[in-house]
């Protein structure tokens, strides 16, 4: 799994796949574990192999998830990660995950030992724009039921998995919203 999600992005050849590969690290996390806190620098891309990981913050009018992370996600506050400034997110387990992590020095390193590196990057940072991109324009247009039945049709393990409340938050609704478009679909 960890191996074709590098290949979905940019395929590598086989020496610099290795050369990656063996510059990441396997690590087991809780449930309730924090990958990154709000204020903390992002020094570590994260590859979820299994487990769930919730992205979330605090405004004035209480938490907001922003995002939930499954197996074969990329995981990290790229802003913070990129420019070295503290994240305004906390990325904590809401289950036990299993993740690979590549320290921000080995990714920096990675230019000068792997050809394609460059191209690499872009294909992921090219990934994670066009990700936010698709977000803001289901925010602008669609409906709350039409963000609802997508969500659904794309994560529809996740209802199963975490409190609804988070995937409301996701969505952009209170969780009554949610129920009401929940209980409008299944009748």
């Amino acid at each position: 799994m960890f191996n074709q999600l590098f290949q979905d992005l940019f395929p590598l050849p086989n020496a610099a796949r290795e050369k990656l590969f063996a510059r990441f690290e396997c690590i087991e996390l809780k449930k309730g574990d924090y990958l990154i806190k709000e204020g903390d620098y992002s020094s570590s891309l994260f590859v979820i192999e299994s487990g769930l990981i919730r992205q979330y913050a605090w405004s004035k009018k209480g938490e907001f998830t922003q995002w939930i992370g499954t197996a074969n996600h990329f995981v990290t506050d790229l802003t913070s990660f990129i420019f070295d400034i503290p994240s305004k997110w906390n990325f904590q387990c809401i289950s036990d995950c299993c993740i690979y992590r590549l320290s921000k020095f080995d990714y920096q390193k990675m230019e000068s030992e792997i050809m394609e590196w460059n191209k690499f990057e872009k294909a992921f940072l090219a990934k994670c724009f066009s990700a936010m991109e698709q977000r803001i324009a289901d925010f602008i247009c669609l409906t709350a039921e039409e963000r609802y039945q997508h969500y659904f049709e794309h994560y529809k393990l996740l209802f199963h998995q975490v409190p609804l409340q988070y995937i409301a938050s996701v969505l952009g609704m209170s969780p009554e919203t949610l129920s009401r478009i929940r209980a409008k679909i299944s009748s």
